[in-house]
């Protein structure tokens, strides 16, 4: 199924969630996956996405490590539940015909842009949303017509890089591990283009901390802007 046209409803809640070293990093040497979170962080983000109507990732997370994208409900110690709509960026149809977040059970929405000619199973649900790459404003608000009213924003850094800077979320969190990693070919949090000055900054407001296992979880909101 292949949706094309943009809307202008109000995109979704978005809530990003990542957890990183103390110095920022989201995975090992060259982007080897790396288990950051606690225990007690774990579960946190069981219950973010059992509460969430779908989780985001970009391909290049679901070609490092191919994830489920659904509820751990043991670690929640609850019955199972409606799991989360899987949505996967992925501009030119790179999904591998192997990965989970194809395996059809669950809902799953792969977006793409103008340039892709990948062909996808038909349970899944195809979103064309910009000419070149996918445009995230347009993805988000085709979400909210397929009922997305709560998106969870998982990663990895191109992805986080791209919701902070347009200002596409309501709330980020991050836990922070008593680790550091270090290096070059290690994934920061946020790649791409770097701030060229203040006003280039992403602006953001600290609303909590909170120890969590042996490390600790800072809760951020945007900044509103001057005026």
């Amino acid at each position: 199924m292949v949706d094309g046209a943009p809307t202008s409803l109000a995109r979704p809640a978005v809530w990003v969630n990542c957890a990183v070293s103390l110095d920022g990093r989201l995975a090992f040497a060259g982007g080897t996956r790396a288990l950051l979170s606690s225990p007690e962080d774990l579960v946190r983000v069981q219950r973010m996405r059992a509460e969430s109507d779908a989780i985001l990732v970009g391909v290049g997370t679901v070609l490092k490590d191919d994830p489920s994208l659904r509820v751990h409900w043991d670690l929640l110690r609850s019955t199972p539940g409606k799991e989360p709509t899987r949505v996967v960026v992925d501009s030119t149809g790179r999904t591998p015909d192997s990965a989970r977040v194809l395996d059809g059970s669950r809902p799953t929405v792969i977006a793409v842009s103008e340039r892709s000619t990948r062909r996808f199973p038909g349970h899944v649900r195809v979103v064309t949303a910009g000419a070149t790459r996918v445009d995230l404003g347009i993805l988000f608000d085709r979400l909210t017509t397929l009922g997305v009213r709560r998106l969870m924003v998982e990663g990895g850094s191109e992805i986080l890089a791209s919701v902070l800077r347009a200002g596409l979320f309501d709330r980020l969190t991050v836990y922070y591990a008593p680790v550091v990693i270090g290096g070059g070919s290690a994934p920061p949090m946020v790649s791409g283009r770097e701030a060229r000055g203040p006003s280039d900054l992403v602006g953001l407001e600290l609303s909590g901390v909170e120890r969590l296992g042996d490390g600790y979880v800072a809760t951020f909101r945007p900044r509103p802007s001057p005026g």
